[in-house]
């Protein structure tokens, strides 16, 4: 570069460089926000939807995503965590599929507004097919009757209740329980209302009603017969 030429790049530079600054400062007021294109990211609910009739989820997928988004100031300044919500649809869900992909189209977000990433990019998610099982219903005693008595019977109703569940959840031979009923002091046949308490947390009840009378049943224990006295 020849000296004349760098002699006028550099004259008055520090005027030249307000002005740039004042240019740039002018340009970012005259700009409308919504042209201003800026990305933001955040920690979003990830849903499942559509889970297919006769199947069930017994291991779910991670509760939140990581979203990129990219769009003019103006949206994604309105733009939260609560706002947004990342939905799975498992419409077409299958037992041997464990592995879902998350894309875009996961995330609804405002028209101007794109999704470019979202991490991670696919959940695993089991599902099993969904049975039914009758369980036998047992009662949980807590207690002893008074002193000179004692249980001679003991009657549940319902005797037993239906299930339904995960297929690999639900056991044929297993029990539900009552919670427990107190008969301590007991002296006289009685008729306790319980919850009924299902083996696992994945079962729940076909039908609506959820509890169970427990009739204790309560007798004088009896004296044992005295033996003959022997005649001397």
């Amino acid at each position: 570069m020849k000296p004349h030429v760098t002699h006028g790049l550099l004259r008055d530079w520090p005027l030249k460089l307000v002005s740039l600054v004042l240019a740039v400062a002018l340009w970012l007021l005259l700009v409308p926000a919504e042209k201003t294109v800026t990305v933001k990211s955040l920690t979003i609910p990830l849903e499942t939807l559509n889970v297919p009739a006769g199947l069930e989820i017994v291991e779910g997928p991670v509760a939140t995503v990581d979203v990129t988004l990219r769009g003019p100031s103006r949206l994604l300044d309105g733009i939260g965590p609560s706002g947004l919500v990342a939905r799975l649809d498992l419409e077409r869900a299958t037992v041997p599929q464990q592995e879902y992909a998350l894309g875009a189209s996961t995330v609804d977000v405002p028209g101007g507004v794109d999704v470019v990433r979202v991490s991670p990019s696919k959940v695993t998610i089991k599902l099993e097919r969904t049975v039914a099982a009758t369980l036998e219903v047992r009662a949980t005693l807590r207690g002893r009757p008074a002193a000179g008595y004692h249980v001679e019977a003991m009657e549940i109703d319902p005797a037993t209740v239906e299930v339904r569940g995960p297929e690999s959840r639900v056991q044929a031979k297993a029990a539900a329980t009552t919670a427990p009923v107190d008969i301590t002091g007991l002296t006289q046949p009685t008729i306790f209302e319980a919850d009924i308490i299902l083996p696992r947390p994945e079962l729940r009840f076909v039908d609506s009603r959820t509890t169970a009378r427990v009739g204790v049943h309560v007798v004088a224990d009896t004296a044992a017969p005295k033996a003959p006295a022997r005649k001397k």
